[in-house]
């Protein structure tokens, strides 16, 4: 499936309109579907074999036993931009049928927003980032790949709404979900690059914000970011992405929960991992 998502990506680059009039159609959408349930059994697996036992290799875990790296500000830009070129040129170059539809233009649109700033802004932000192991960059590419193709061409294409749907409490309640939740991941993202006054080294206890209840304070926000996004969008795609980043980002808010437990004698043990008052 993930040679799909790149033969597609090549195709739509070399002549993207004719291509997506090629492509469009049941057994496309079928695809997307296919596609939804493969990432969600995908991610399970590696957070199940991979993540839980070994973590993922980059940040506070990195080490060069891993092998070759990618300096942490090309690893984060490169990485993420797929997930934000791809649905641009469906937006640009295809048929776009859907897009004629002010739901899935604003749906899309909160997607690329969140891909722009994580792809050309958020990298540039970082400070002393550690490298991030090749094999991790590879992976994280992939994803956004995948999941740009997924995201993009079922909100251009396929997903339908009724008239009213700007005003339906769950597209309301969603889209304010995906807004608090990019707010709270900035600014625990935020806090984070602060913790270090200049030329200091090691590592602090985080505080203020969503750290004041849960580890992952920033993993929380883009939980939220993503559940809300599902909400307003009402597809199997949107969902499939929403559960694979719950489970890739709450294993990930557990390892460091414990790793803080068990590095800082003093810290605070009502925190939870990454739900506030929940887990």
């Amino acid at each position: 499936m993930m040679e799909a998502a790149a033969a597609a990506l090549a195709g739509s680059l070399l002549c993207p309109r004719a291509f997506w009039q090629r492509v469009s159609g049941p057994q496309e959408e079928r695809l997307l579907k296919q596609m939804s349930y493969g990432l969600v059994v995908f991610i399970s697996l590696a957070v199940v074999f991979v993540l839980h036992r070994a973590g993922a290799p980059y940040g506070r875990y990195y080490s060069a036993s891993y092998g070759r790296s990618v300096p942490a500000t090309l690893a984060w830009m490169v990485q993420e931009m797929p997930a934000f070129l791809f649905p641009l040129q469906l937006v640009l170059g295809s048929d776009g049928d859907r897009l004629r539809f002010w739901p899935n233009r604003i749906l899309l649109g909160l997607f690329l927003v969140h891909y722009f700033y994580r792809s050309f802004i958020f990298p540039f932000l970082i400070r002393g980032g550690k490298p991030t192991p090749f094999i991790t960059f590879v992976l994280a590419f992939s994803f956004c790949l995948y999941n740009g193709y997924l995201q993009g061409r079922s909100l251009s294409n396929y997903a339908e709404y009724s008239p009213n749907r700007l005003t339906e409490p769950y597209f309301i309640l969603g889209i304010a979900g995906w807004l608090g939740g990019l707010l709270i991941n900035m600014h625990s993202d935020n806090i984070l690059r602060n913790l270090r006054k200049p030329g200091e080294t090691g590592y602090k206890i985080p505080r203020g914000g969503m750290f004041e209840y849960v580890s992952g304070a920033n993993y929380f926000g883009e939980i939220l970011e993503w559940c809300g996004f599902a909400l307003a969008c009402n597809t199997l795609e949107s969902t499939a992405f929403a559960v694979s980043t719950l489970l890739v980002l709450g294993s990930r808010a557990h390892m460091h929960h414990q790793w803080y437990l068990n590095k800082f004698e003093d810290y605070p043990r009502s925190r939870k991992i990454v739900i506030p008052f929940v887990f």
